[in-house]
């Protein structure tokens, strides 16, 4: 009897599209960012932003280049933490990739950021000034009251050494996780979410609701001249959704309803390319998420899940893939 409903659950699931629960993502572990001089990069997380290293490591060899699709590769990765949340910044030393586009906007596919908390979001402009870091919006806006779900709302893009967006944002009271609201001396609080530019939302969730299982943990549609120049793009209007897993940063999801002509994430991006971002997520099986991903427009830039002689960063197995959109992910199995 216990294997005929074993054997119905299953068809259950198959049926309406959700992932078993070992084939889910339990938690996002971190955000990557490939980055062109690493102590460069260390002296801008640390001394403006203040992020604090957990590790230094370098690694090499074969399991690694087939884990990120790069030959020859020799990285450096340096682990970042923020509060409870991590950011890993990766340089390769060998082979160098290619820059961001000078001419990036924030309604290219290839768009990605995080989102940085902090308690006072005049003093983190201030800080940012101070060291002249470079605006991607004209000044912090206050999103408006008419929208639900973002009104009183502080936020600010502004750009790392290579041109990487991020976002400083101050939640109002009763908007946000709860902890964001702790009395603190801290300006800067720790991560909420990445957010990616995708082309098409229900596309998207295929991927991250209904393959890795995520769930959808609000929504909004965000217009108007706040918006136009938080983003610097004249006419924004913006379907957002958020997605978490039960642990770690959100995954923001913004369709560019309008304006048109974003540009596609390049073909021949590789993870030592600069615009290369990834979401590290964890999951119980990683053999068994790619199979239940099979077929379904998976682009894999592993050959497949790679098992690795050590776990220097934590992980045993991991596998890099792409979204519909080219945002990569990489599944890791502890």
């Amino acid at each position: 009897m216990t294997s005929v409903l074993v054997a119905a659950a299953a068809a259950v699931v198959a049926l309406v599209g959700l992932p078993p629960a070992w084939a889910q993502v339990a938690s996002v572990d971190s955000i990557g960012i490939t980055v062109a001089d690493m102590n460069r990069s260390l002296a801008f997380y640390r001394g403006v932003l203040g992020f604090q290293p957990v590790s230094d490591i370098e690694v090499s060899g074969d399991e690694w280049e087939r884990l990120q699709g790069v030959f020859g590769l020799h990285m450096r990765i340096v682990r970042l933490r923020l509060g409870d949340e991590a950011l890993e910044l990766t340089e390769y030393l060998a082979p160098a990739g290619r820059p961001i586009p000078a001419d990036s906007r924030s309604n290219d596919l290839w768009f990605q950021h995080v989102a940085i908390i902090v308690s006072d979001i005049d003093r983190a402009y201030q800080q940012l000034r101070d060291h002249r870091v470079a605006h991607a919006s004209p000044a912090p806006q206050r999103l408006p009251d008419w929208n639900p779900a973002a009104g009183g709302i502080w936020a600010f893009y502004f750009k790392d050494p290579d041109g990487h967006p991020l976002e400083v944002l101050q939640f109002p009271p009763g908007k946000g996780d709860p902890k964001w609201q702790r009395a603190t001396r801290r300006l800067f609080l720790g991560i909420d979410h990445t957010a990616i530019v995708v082309a098409n939302t229900e596309q998207s969730l295929g991927f991250y609701r209904e393959r890795l299982g995520l769930h959808v943990a609000g929504t909004s549609e965000n217009h108007g001249p706040e918006q136009e120049r938080l983003n610097n793009v004249f006419g924004a209007r913006l379907r957002i959704t958020t997605l978490r897993a039960s642990k770690g940063p959100g995954i923001e999801l913004l369709e560019y309803l309008a304006p048109g002509g974003g540009r596609p994430f390049p073909a021949d991006a590789r993870a030592n390319d600069l615009v290369h971002w990834h979401v590290r997520a964890v999951v119980e099986n990683a053999e068994g998420l790619v199979t239940r991903l099979a077929g379904r427009h998976l682009r894999l830039v592993s050959p497949g899940v790679i098992v690795l002689p050590e776990a220097p960063l934590g992980f045993s197995k991991g596998v890099l893939v792409r979204d519909p959109d080219g945002h990569a992910t990489q599944v890791v199995e502890r």
